[in-house]
């Protein structure tokens, strides 16, 4: 009896262990090679056809269409307001000459919004490049996250047979749902970058107005902090490989899921240096999951 036992515990044990390998080959194989597209995002962004549509740079089609067609309705709540100011007394009314200045200046840079966006993400992608490269010269390896997962199988003899009730397991474990983790916070930092930079236009034209000024600073602070999120994370990555060979195998273990929290939590250092957007997965899940 306590043989069968054994036996069957043996053969679970052998199961799992089966089924977890060939997951965590699985996400080795696929996952990360998805996560250095997501993360390092430079002017590839405009190259979606659809997207390319939408931020066209035509000002009778695309965004620039529907937001050229509200200078006319600044210029209208403008006049309405001056004419009012002959009635009742409104603080804060700028003369119209000034306000003419103001909205022919937003006009025009409103409509190379898209390209100011462009320049801003080539910019940063340059910053972020050069911050990679300067590992790539110390190392001589790429700087990425398909890099630094193999070099970690390598080092911390991660690509043999694992078993999950194991040490090495639980880690591997840990590495695995955190990278997953930033997986879909970086997926939801793209859409944010494209969905910011098609509202570029009606930020830049809040500027004509004193009333709604306050939409460009919130623009231009979360933008930034999502671009900027790319530069910490190549410093991140730059400090992990500065790390990871100079310890033993076990505190290395540790260090790299240090380095992986370090890249979960990235976003929230932005925000508390800038402000900004959240990105994180198990904020945003903690803040609907009171709802339901």
């Amino acid at each position: 009896m306590e043989t069968t036992n054994t036996n069957i515990t043996s053969a679970l044990s052998s199961s799992l262990n089966s089924l977890f390998s060939n997951l965590f080959s699985s996400l080795d194989n696929n996952l990360y090679a998805v996560l250095d597209d997501l993360t390092f995002i430079d002017t590839n962004i405009y190259d979606n056809k659809f997207f390319s549509i939408l931020t066209s740079n035509s000002p009778t089609s695309g965004i620039l269409l529907i937001s050229n067609s509200l200078v006319f309705g600044f210029l209208i709540f403008f006049t309405i307001k001056l004419i009012l100011s002959n009635f009742c007394i409104i603080n804060n009314l700028e003369s119209p000459s000034h306000f003419i200045f103001k909205l022919i200046i937003c006009t025009l840079l409103m409509n190379f919004s898209f390209y100011l966006c462009k320049l801003l993400i080539s910019f940063n992608s340059i910053l972020s490049l050069s911050i990679r490269s300067l590992g790539e010269d110390i190392f001589d390896i790429s700087i990425n996250f398909s890099t630094l997962v193999d070099k970690i199988n390598t080092i911390l003899l991660f690509n043999s047979s694992i078993d999950i009730f194991s040490l090495d397991g639980i880690l591997k474990s840990i590495i695995s749902i955190g990278f997953f983790n930033l997986t879909f916070s970086y997926s939801l930092r793209f859409i944010m970058i494209q969905v910011f930079i098609l509202i570029s236009p009606f930020a830049i034209l809040s500027l004509c107005h004193n009333s709604t000024s306050f939409l460009f600073k919130s623009w231009i602070r979360c933008f930034l902090s999502l671009l900027f999120l790319q530069i910490l994370i190549s410093i991140i990555l730059l400090a992990t490989f500065t790390i990871l060979p100079s310890y033993s195998s076990l505190l290395s273990k540790f260090l790299y899921i240090g380095s992986i929290f370090a890249l979960i939590k990235a976003n929230t250092y932005i925000k508390d240096l800038f402000g900004g957007v959240g990105i994180d997965l198990q904020t945003n899940i903690s803040s609907i999951s009171p709802r339901i």
